[in-house]
């Protein structure tokens, strides 16, 4: 049986997303898988896998938000502004929760962010974890990121150490952003652990884990844990073909936006056959009156 749709796992801590992929080639007995949004190794939560032709929808996934639950500790800092990394300083910061909260207001909504040394960021042709290793450190432009959500889980004032619960933009640090707000206190801090709550529209209890995946596929109740490639693109309008029309667009014909049903002049749309079966993503060529094929997303499952 081939898999064509995405199922969103719950990576374990210690996996890199790299990782995930080759385990579930390995479960999944194919080799077409791809994710989206990866997570470091000391992270856990949702990531995401597209298996099948829905691999061909990684490149065109809407830009939404994802959201975290990460664990910091005042007064610590380290070379990855994680606990994974080399301390740099240490002290016992005495940092009230009033305090803490007050810091946090000044790193909600659009803000810069400057990418750590230890990232996948190129710099001049060279990934910056590549020279971080090196030990050279190079000068990186901050980026404008949106933390529309940032909030205090827990905290304790004894040991300076809690939980954030973070929703931001997509390529934001959340490292980074403990780190700044170590800085800001005076104390400096990194994060102990992170997971990872909502990405791509799925939730973290939407997630299987890949014991759980093992299990479903000794069961032959691999298709349960599938999701279809449309649940990415629910915000477009939808475009139902009939049964020669939807031959005319299989084989690249394109068709007329005024004999559609369901064109509403917008400039998106999600695609469905004479039989419901959902096969794309078009635009909309107004001028020339032209449905436009943006991506197929049917076909063979594994190649």
């Amino acid at each position: 049986m081939q898999l064509n749709g995405i199922i969103p796992v719950n990576k374990p801590e210690g996996f890199t997303s790299f990782d995930v992929i080759a385990k579930m080639r390995g479960i999944l007995k194919m080799k077409r898988l791809g994710h989206s949004g990866t997570l470091d190794p000391m992270a856990t939560g949702v990531l995401p896998v597209f298996c099948g032709n829905a691999t061909k929808a990684v490149s065109i996934i809407p830009h939404t938000g994802k959201s975290y639950t990460a664990g910091f500790r005042l007064g610590i800092v380290t070379d990855t502004q994680d606990i994974t990394g080399k301390i740099l300083s240490e002290e016992t910061p005495c940092v009230t929760l009033q305090e803490l909260e007050s810091a946090l207001a000044n790193f909600r909504g659009e803000i810069s962010q400057i990418p750590p040394m230890y990232s996948a960021v190129s710099v001049g042709g060279k990934r910056l974890y590549e020279l971080a290793r090196k030990g050279i450190e190079v000068e990186r432009e901050a980026r404008k990121i949106t933390v529309s959500a940032l909030e205090i889980a827990e905290y304790d004032e004894k040991t300076a150490e809690g939980k954030l619960n973070i929703s931001c933009s997509g390529g934001t640090y959340v490292r980074t952003i403990i780190h700044d707000i170590g800085q800001a206190l005076g104390c400096g801090g990194a994060m102990t652990s992170l997971v990872r709550t909502y990405s791509n529209g799925f939730s973290l209890d939407e997630c299987v884990t890949l014991e759980q995946l093992e299990s479903l596929r000794d069961s032959g109740q691999l298709e349960k844990a599938v999701i279809s490639s449309e649940r990415l693109f629910t915000s477009l309008p939808e475009i139902h073909l009939n049964e020669m029309k939807t031959k005319m667009y299989k084989n690249g014909v394109k068709l007329h936006l005024d004999k559609l049903k369901g064109f509403d002049g917008r400039e998106q749309y999600r695609i469905y056959s004479d039989k419901d079966e959902f096969i794309g993503l078009a635009c909309a060529d107004i001028e020339n009156n032209e449905l436009r094929i943006l991506k197929n997303l049917y076909g063979d499952g594994d190649r």
